[in-house]
């Protein structure tokens, strides 16, 4: 993995490779490459690092063709290296982009390495590649190549394919990773994301799962999992180009901080009237199915993962509706029993997150009945493999710390707690209330991000620091373990997160003048509890950063600072305390200077286990 672009047309189809691959940049990589063909040749191009450095490559060394692929790379297999690097190409006349694993590449390299083909990287895409040119050698057709090698493979890929031999026709296909086709006037494109063709197209098709598409600049032939020509819908995007730049701001992240109360406006959109949440937002058989709900068990990853926490101590106390939740990579190996009333929830700002998808198919091989999602990507395949799905309507994302996919999440997940809820313990009056608070939410989020400035003065304190601590009780400890995530995410600091009351139960031996401990202290029933966990740290000389309700009082000392955040209420006060954490985070890591909206070693969209 990471990002795939490519493209046959009637014109050079290298500036639009180059920009797709720069607007893929926030999902995470360590090089990149492209390959065109033409003149009868496959010519390369691969450089180790930003896409900068491969566009300088190229103005060095111009290249052009009309049909090509490219590709950034985040590392599964073999160390980042241009050797590593994609396309890899066969025998100088066939070159394969992918996302995805193989996992049986050892034993297809073994029998490849056997019939005279040499591998000249460590990855497992390239067994891919000298596949197809040895099948190409009985095959009538590029495409009948491909096909027949997707047979052999095992694990998940998302792959674009082109030949010296078909300068005509670039074929495509996927199983478990994304690819989208890119519709123009005489011409397509394939990428993994559609903010990637964007500047050249508005209207995409979705391949499905087990689809393989043979694509000319005059046609386009789609077959499915089972070799029958199939129709995929053209959607129409209503993102522009713009919608996926900066605008004034200095990083993504820092823009879609903003973006939150917009953004969460949106999520609750239309969902309501006279303050009474709609089912039919779910999709048109969720009345039916909620009322079949015995239980929730949700399913996500990372910071999704965090939400679906905080959504656990809604659904219970609220709702007084069963809830589990499982990181998703751990859910299938466990062998956990499930009721078949359960409803799955999986939780993914892309849909496209490998270990969820892997997760909501080993439910239903368990036997359940019935799964939504909720998602930031209508045309995902978490959607498509869902009975209901409540999208978040966060818009691009771009950043790869999430924040507005996080909060927006938050707010999709207290509309199915209503939804539920209804049929537990849930009352009409709590529903109002709820309803009511969240009208309010985009107004105090508002409010909030008017602290940036102070905590950008409050980030100085970080500039030398290695470790840091976060607390929180109640739902507002998923909020700590996802401001924990995000200062370890992008300034490289270690950070960590507690229940308070787990103090005294080993991290107050971590505690000195050099540890800073976070707290997020909103007045709620756990306030006085979770005081006294801070006076513990205060007495063994913890240097206490406390974000508390504007109206308690709270007095500063040498080793303790307030910062008071504006009056909200209880329910959806875990939405308004991610805020400040998100913006400390933020600032911190501008403050030591890394890469906020790329940090190392990370990829925005997880599509390998």
């Amino acid at each position: 993995m990471c990002g795939i672009v490519g493209g046959i047309a009637e014109r050079n189809v290298v500036p639009i490779l180059l920009e797709g691959l720069r607007r893929l940049e926030y999902r995470g990589y360590d090089s990149a490459g492209l390959a065109v063909v033409n003149e009868g040749k496959v010519i390369r191009k691969r450089a180790l690092g930003k896409v900068s450095e491969l566009q300088a490559q190229i103005d060095q060394d111009p290249i052009r063709g009309s049909l090509g692929i490219a590709h950034t790379r985040w590392a599964t297999h073999g160390k980042p290296s241009t050797e590593n690097a994609h396309p890899h190409i066969s025998n100088d006349a066939i070159a394969v982009v992918h996302n995805g694993i193989i996992e049986n590449h050892v034993t297809l390299k073994s029998n490849l390495e056997s019939d005279g083909y040499v591998f000249t990287s460590e990855t497992d895409t390239e067994v891919v590649v000298h596949k197809i040119h040895q099948n190409l050698a009985e095959a009538p057709s590029l495409l009948d190549a491909v096909k027949k090698t997707i047979t052999s493979l095992e694990g998940a890929y998302a792959l674009g394919v082109i030949s010296k031999d078909y300068p005509d026709t670039l074929v495509a296909c996927r199983k478990g990773s994304p690819l989208v086709i890119g519709v123009g006037i005489g011409e397509y494109f394939i990428a993994s994301d559609i903010a990637a063709l964007l500047p050249v197209t508005q209207r995409f098709i979705f391949l499905e799962e087990g689809d393989v598409a043979e694509i000319k600049t005059d046609a386009l032939v789609i077959y499915d999992k089972d070799d029958k020509i199939v129709e995929r819908p053209i959607k129409t995007s209503q993102l522009t180009s713009d919608a996926v730049d900066k605008g004034p701001y200095r990083h993504y992240m820092m823009k879609e901080i903003y973006e939150q109360p917009w953004a969460l406006s949106q999520t609750m959109e239309g969902r309501f009237i006279e303050g009474h949440l709609q089912e039919q937002a779910f999709g048109h058989l969720a009345s039916e199915i909620f009322d079949q709900v015995q239980s929730i068990q949700i399913l996500a990853c990372g910071t999704s993962y965090h939400a679906g926490l905080v959504a656990k101590y809604w659904l219970e106390k609220l709702a007084r509706v069963p809830c589990n939740i499982d990181v998703a990579s751990e859910f299938r190996y466990r062998k956990p029993v499930i009721s078949e009333n359960t409803l799955v929830v999986t939780i993914s700002q892309s849909g496209e997150t490998a270990d969820t998808l892997a997760a909501l198919q080993e439910a239903k091989k368990l036997g359940v009945k019935y799964a939504l999602t909720i998602c930031n990507a209508p045309e995902s395949s978490l959607v498509r493999e869902s009975d209901l799905a409540l999208m978040t309507r966060a818009g691009p994302e771009i950043g790869v710390a999430s924040t507005k996919a996080f909060t927006t999440q938050l707010v999709a997940l207290l509309q199915l707690v209503i939804a539920v809820g209804r049929r537990f313990e849930l009352s009409e009056e709590l529903e109002r209330e709820i309803v009511s608070e969240l009208y309010t939410l985009p107004g105090a989020v508002e409010k909030v991000l008017k602290l940036d400035g102070e905590i950008e003065r409050l980030s100085q304190q970080f500039a030398e620091k290695h470790n840091a601590l976060f607390l929180g009780r109640g739902t507002q400890y998923p909020v700590a373990m996802e401001g924990a995530l995000k200062l370890k995410e992008i300034s490289y600091i270690h950070a960590e997160a507690y229940p308070a009351g787990e103090l005294k139960h080993g991290p107050l031996a971590l505690i000195d003048a050099e540890m800073p401990v976070i707290t997020v202290a909103p007045n709620n029933s756990l306030l006085e509890k979770l005081k006294s966990n801070m006076q513990e740290v205060s007495a063994r000389g913890g240097q206490l950063i406390v974000f508390m309700d504007e109206t308690l009082a709270g007095e500063e000392s040498e080793n303790v600072q307030i910062i008071p955040v504006p009056k909200v209420a209880n329910i959806i006060s875990p939405i308004v305390y991610t805020i400040p954490l998100q913006l400390l985070a933020y600032h911190v890591a501008v403050l030591k200077g890394t890469d906020v909206d790329q940090p190392r070693n990370l990829a925005k969209s997880v599509t390998v286990e």
